[in-house]
C-alpha cells in the first residue's frame, strides 16, 4: 500500500489555522513479481525468467503492457542489452490455464501486449533469454533487468530479477602427438593442453589432476609442466608395466581466462587462460 497525506488551512480574519494532517492509503489491485529459474549465468547460456501479476480487484484489468529491458545498461554513451528473447518462447497463463499466444515487439528490449489478469485472478508470463556478447564475464558481474506493467489506467508497477555471472573454472583439454608418424623405437611426446575459459582460476588447493594410460607403453620417460622439469613420485606417478601416468594432486594450476569488452562494440571477447603437460617417452 502507498500512502498519502494531506493538510488543510483555515483563513480568518488574517489568522491562519492549519489542519491536523490526514493519511490515507491506496490499495494496489495490480502486483507484480519476476523470477529467473537460475541465478547464474555464463555466455550462451539460455535463463527463463517468470513474471507473475496479480489483480486484487473484482474487475479483469484488460490491455495490459509488460515491458522488460533485458538488462539494459549504458555504454559508452550508447545502451547495450546483454540479453535476447528467444522467439516464440512465450507462454501465458490465466489462473493456471494456458493462453492464446501474445504480441511481442524486441525493437527496445522486449513488449509483452495485450495481457489480461482476471478479477481477483493471476496472470503468468513464461520467457526464455539467451546471454549474448553484451553480458559481462568477469567475476561477481551481474545482470538485472526489470519488467513493467502499465495501462488501463493503473500507475505503472516494477519488478526486478538479478543473476550473477558463473564463478568457476571452466577447463578443457587437448592432447597432440609428435612426431607422426614415429618410428618404431623412437621418441614421441604427448602435449597436453590445458585452457581456462572461466573467471576463477585452478590452484593447488583445488587438487586436479590428469590421468593416462599410455598405448603402447613408453619407457625413459621426461615430463615438463609449464616449461619446468617434473620429478617422479613428486610431480607425477608412472607404471611402466601397465602404462598408466598419473600427475599428483595439486600440481595442475591454470590461470583464469581474460575478459576484454570492445569499446566501441561493447562486445566481451574470451582469451583462455592456459597450461601445458608435456610428456616424452620411448616407444
Amino acid at each position: 500500500m502507498a500512502q498519502f497525506t494531506n493538510q488543510a488551512q483555515l483563513t480568518y480574519r488574517d489568522v491562519v489555522t492549519n489542519s491536523n494532517v490526514a493519511v490515507g492509503e491506496t490499495l494496489e489491485v495490480l502486483s507484480i513479481s519476476k523470477t529467473a529459474l537460475v541465478d547464474t549465468y555464463t555466455q550462451g547460456d539460455s535463463v527463463t525468467y517468470i513474471i507473475s501479476l496479480i489483480n486484487s480487484s473484482g474487475t479483469d484489468l484488460n490491455g495490459i503492457t509488460i515491458t522488460d529491458n533485458l538488462g539494459a545498461y549504458e555504454f559508452g554513451g550508447g545502451t547495450l542489452v546483454p540479453l535476447t528473447y528467444i522467439d516464440g518462447s512465450l507462454r501465458y497463463y490465466t489462473n493456471g490455464v494456458l493462453q492464446p499466444e501474445l504480441t511481442t515487439d524486441t525493437t527496445d528490449g522486449l513488449t509483452i501486449s495485450g495481457v489480461t489478469i482476471p478479477a481477483n485472478g493471476n496472470a503468468i508470463l513464461v520467457y526464455e533469454t539467451n546471454v549474448n556478447g553484451f553480458a559481462p564475464l568477469v567475476a561477481d558481474s551481474t545482470i538485472t533487468n526489470t519488467a513493467v506493467a502499465s495501462g488501463n489506467g493503473i500507475a505503472p508497477i516494477s519488478a526486478s530479477e538479478t543473476i550473477t555471472a558463473v564463478s568457476t573454472p571452466r577447463l578443457t583439454i587437448t592432447k597432440s602427438i609428435s612426431p607422426v608418424p614415429v618410428a618404431e623405437n623412437g621418441i614421441v611426446t604427448y602435449t597436453f593442453l590445458i585452457q581456462n575459459t572461466g573467471n576463477v582460476p585452478v590452484v593447488a588447493t583445488d587438487n586436479s589432476f590428469v590421468t593416462d594410460l599410455f598405448n603402447p607403453i613408453l619407457s625413459d620417460l621426461s615430463v615438463s609442466f609449464n616449461g619446468q622439469g617434473w620429478t617422479e613420485g613428486t610431480e607425477y606417478n608412472y607404471n611402466e608395466v601397465t602404462g598408466l601416468f598419473e600427475t599428483v594432486p595439486s600440481n595442475i594450476t591454470v590461470p583464469s581466462a581474460t575478459y576484454t569488452q570492445d569499446p566501441t562494440t561493447g562486445v566481451w571477447s574470451v582469451t583462455p587462460g592456459a597450461s601445458t603437460l608435456v610428456v616424452s617417452g620411448r616407444l
